[in-house]
């Protein structure tokens, strides 16, 4: 499911309208309409003001699973050997 989808996909369930919906995160209708339609990518501050609206983490609002730690190879952060 794509970020879009996802902000559809929660509206819907919870039984709002756009207008509530951007009233609720603070956001204008315009700018939570080009989200929702996939025209556009939210800031970080949007993101948090939705994810705080719907009672989410920001990563189940943009359908994001963290890769498992121990798969990872060296420290974050620390130069990858060539």
């Amino acid at each position: 499911m794509t970020f879009h989808e996802n902000l559809l996909r929660l509206r819907t369930t919870a039984h709002l309208t756009q207008q509530q919906t951007a009233d609720g995160a603070g956001l204008s209708l315009r700018g939570y309409q080009n989200y929702e339609r996939g025209l556009r990518e939210p800031n970080l501050s949007a993101l948090v003001a939705l994810a705080d609206f719907y009672g989410i983490s920001v990563d189940e609002l943009i359908c994001h699973t963290p890769k498992d730690p121990s798969s990872r190879t060296g420290n974050p952060g620390s130069p990858q050997p060539n």
